[in-house]
């Protein structure tokens, strides 16, 4: 009895570190140099953010709630606004590596959108990743949990 007691124990444990891993990202983070700020929520089995706060000193200077996706290739997106915006899509948790992966990020000051993936730091910081084709071309950007 006490073994399948403690197997069930050790199951339930992995069962729920799982669960908890791959929601470990959902919530609200700030990039560590302070300039945006989003919130990572599920849609079906995919993680997707939004922006809920950036600086508005940095660009045109223009007040966050009036600032368009003025560089989007798309002429009908130049006038949606930036906050509240997705800016990363459709990414997926890979248990066996412990990170998210096949994401898509929008960079609305370039209007690029890049390949992308997350992984949680030991700092319990949040490092996502954008890239172009390779993996060593693009920009890495950390996020603190607010």
């Amino acid at each position: 009895m006490l073994k399948i007691f403690s197997f069930s124990l050790v199951f339930l444990s992995i069962y729920n570190f799982a669960q908890v891993g791959s929601d470990a990202i959902l919530g609200k983070w700030i990039s560590t140099d302070k300039n945006v700020a989003v919130n990572v929520y599920k849609e079906g089995n995919s993680f997707q953010a939004k922006i809920i706060w950036f600086d508005d000193t940095l660009g045109s200077g223009k007040p966050m709630n009036t600032q368009v996706d003025s560089e989007n290739p798309n002429p009908q997106l130049r006038n949606r606004k930036i906050l509240g915006m997705d800016v990363l899509e459709n990414l997926s948790y890979n248990g066996s590596k412990n990170r998210w992966e096949n994401g898509k990020i929008y960079d609305a000051s370039s209007g690029r959108t890049w390949d992308s993936f997350a992984e949680m730091l030991s700092n319990g910081y949040l490092k996502v990743r954008g890239f172009w084709k390779f993996k060593w071309i693009g920009k890495t950007l950390t996020f603190k949990k607010l």
